[in-house]
């Protein structure tokens, strides 16, 4: 079992920026791809960005390339995303993920209970 906790949404202006976490704990952290995914009302989930073991590899989803930031810090079970640049189509529950495999076709073994970020206009 892994658990995963997330923390750091909230309100924001549109232009702001804001900084979630991730805290895991349970199996081996470095044994899986951590990625973040994003829920608006009404939308289906969203793979907003995924980091690979090592933190070399990272993939990015095209409405947030070039403003949003994933890495990882293995030492201490940490997964973080930078959001710059926010928008009002950023506003959703955030969840952090685990997967072995690399969250083929959208799965993730392992889901954080969401994080709200709302982005005001």
């Amino acid at each position: 079992q892994v658990q995963l906790v997330e923390s750091g949404g909230g309100l924001v202006q549109a232009g702001g920026s804001l900084r979630l976490s991730c805290a895991a704990s349970g199996r081996a952290f470095r044994n899986y791809h951590m990625g973040w995914f994003r829920q608006a009302p009404g939308k289906e989930r969203e793979c907003v960005a995924t980091i690979s073991l090592s933190g070399v590899r990272r993939y990015y989803s095209d409405s947030v390339k070039d403003r949003f930031i994933i890495s990882r810090d293995n030492a201490n079970s940490m997964v973080y995303l930078l959001m710059n640049s926010l928008k009002a189509e950023d506003t959703a529950v955030y969840y952090c993920a685990a997967d072995v495999t690399g969250f083929g076709q959208g799965r993730a073994d392992y889901w954080g209970q969401g994080t709200q970020v709302t982005v005001s206009s």
